[in-house]
């Protein structure tokens, strides 16, 4: 009921504003202020051919050390500001507090609607709280920021359907729907203060699982549980440690069939401990993101797939969304009883992924224009 006054408040205020007239001068901010990466404010260009004139969008991204992130805020600025919006994108350097202190400055600069990729999803209670205050819109962008009734729309892709797409990749390419043979597995998931990686462990697990029970997959670690195989952080060097204990204590002289992975941050992390630590048969290995080192594995035959989420086409759908709140329209939105943040289901939309491998990549990647085959030489 909140989410919708708030919509109802905005939509409203918006309206006065544009009725009294373009030009009006929006306050700059310091965007250096709070720290992080880098900090871009950028103002319209097109004063007179926009609605969206002196309309501001506050878009808040965890890191530029991760390729995906910068793809993510560089289409969004795109976007937005092609759409006619002034946007002030900001990157936090992975540090909670940095993105709290950047959430907040651009509410206080002005920002009209606010799109958040959390850097963790239950850390940003005072910067959501003021949010809320001021009848700011907020999208949570491809992560879930929980435990506030702030957050008006959730755009991300189906991230269930991402872990069942790795699941059926190893279902298919073992046929184990057939198969009387065993195979070894191992497990590295995602960051467990990140709300998408219980969905990519669940949508992989709930089919492998039977497989596990049945005795056709043998994970020797014994470690299967979320909590067990969690990556703090999503952090490449976690997971290159952990394999690597997994390795010396498990395959010393046996072959290690399937490393389920549920990105290609934890995929290259278990990429490193094979090169390093092992001498078996080379085993599937999925991941996600198609990140550009992982695309260079996966045509060198060091890792078998990854689920592929165009980040063009989520920026485009928030775009769309942030509009559609501006203009006081039915905000498109897929999934209405998935997502639920703690204070209520959050309407979503979900994008469809699609995996990529080294049969399909140039049509994905190259052909489509995400990647030019310089990148992946």
């Amino acid at each position: 009921m909140k989410r919708k006054l708030l919509s109802v408040l905005l939509t409203g205020a918006l309206a006065a504003s544009m009725f009294v007239g373009c030009g009006t001068s929006t306050e700059t901010t310091d965007t250096g202020a709070a720290g992080g990466d880098t900090a871009t404010t950028t103002e319209a260009t097109d004063d007179g051919a926009s609605a969206a004139t002196g309309t501001k969008v506050g878009v808040a991204m965890p890191t530029k050390d991760l390729q995906r992130w910068n793809q993510d805020g560089a289409n969004m600025q795109s976007e937005l500001e092609a759409a006619g919006y002034e946007v002030d994108l900001q990157y936090a350097s992975n540090d909670v507090q940095t993105q709290v202190s950047q959430i907040e400055n651009m509410i206080n600069s002005g920002c009209n609607v606010l799109v958040v990729a959390a850097i963790e999803g239950s850390s940003l209670g005072e910067a959501m709280d003021m949010a809320a205050e001021k009848n700011i819109p907020v999208i949570a962008y491809d992560r879930l920021i929980m435990n506030s009734d702030a957050v008006s729309y959730y755009a991300t892709f189906d991230n269930y359907k991402v872990g069942q797409v790795q699941g059926q990749y190893i279902i298919d390419q073992l046929d184990l729907e057939n198969t009387s043979d065993t195979f070894t597995m191992e497990i590295t998931a995602g960051d467990p203060g990140d709300n998408n990686a219980g969905f990519f462990y669940d949508g992989a697990m709930d089919l492998l699982k039977p497989y596990i029970d049945d005795g056709t997959l043998v994970v020797k670690s014994g470690q299967v549980d979320f909590a067990e195989v969690a990556t703090p952080a999503w952090a490449t060097e976690t997971a290159q440690s952990r394999m690597e204990t997994i390795l010396s204590s498990n395959y010393a002289n046996e072959d290690l069939d399937v490393c389920l992975c549920s990105n290609d941050s934890t995929a290259l992390g278990v990429e490193n401990a094979l090169a390093a630590n092992y001498k078996g048969e080379y085993p599937i290995i999925t991941g996600q993101d198609c990140d550009i080192e992982n695309t260079k594995n996966m045509i060198a035959g060091k890792q078998s797939m990854s689920v592929f989420k165009d980040t063009r086409t989520l920026a485009s759908q928030v775009v769309k969304m942030v509009g559609q709140i501006l203009s006081g329209e039915t905000v498109d939105v897929n999934d209405t009883e998935t997502y639920d943040n703690g204070t209520g289901v959050i309407p979503s939309y979900l994008c469809e992924p699609v995996f990529a491998d080294k049969d399909n990549y140039k049509e994905l990647l190259i052909d489509s224009g995400y990647y030019t085959e310089d990148q992946l030489q």
